[in-house]
């Protein structure tokens, strides 16, 4: 019998608005001004700008649509929860919290998703079989 999940809704509602705000912010911008993003973004690792901010594409356009998906959630949530960590802690050392409280607030939204998984409410890659109840 399926019936309405308040905790399996609030998870979907946080995982999908949070990456959409991510994507919609972060992610779309890079990929879509990808040259002038290449000469803005930091190397702060010295891995090279186009590794760089091939990764940062990578968490904030492909992770996010694989949380809104409900696909592979709570790994999904570590590139992002990376970035804001690395922007908070090597990047923009001198923030203040208040000039930080963006990345923060990610930090506490993908980590909460890391921690609670997707949901119930979710693209399934292994489906169960009809009529089997999960144990």
């Amino acid at each position: 019998m399926n019936r309405f999940s308040a905790p399996d809704a609030a998870l979907l509602f946080l995982r999908v608005t949070a990456s959409v705000l991510v994507l919609l912010v972060h992610g779309l911008p890079k990929a879509l001004h990808y040259a002038s993003q290449l000469d803005a973004i930091e190397d702060p690792f010295h891995l090279g700008k186009t590794l760089t901010l091939a990764f940062a594409i990578f968490a904030e356009v492909v992770c996010p649509l694989l949380m809104i998906a409900g696909i592979a959630t709570r790994l999904a949530a570590l590139p992002v929860m990376l970035v804001c960590v690395i922007a908070l802690g090597v990047v923009h050392r001198e923030w203040t919290l208040e000039q930080g409280q963006f990345a923060w607030m990610l930090l506490i939204l993908f980590g909460t998703v890391a921690i609670g998984g997707a949901g119930r409410y979710r693209i399934a890659l292994r489906p169960h079989a009809s009529g089997q109840r999960q144990a």
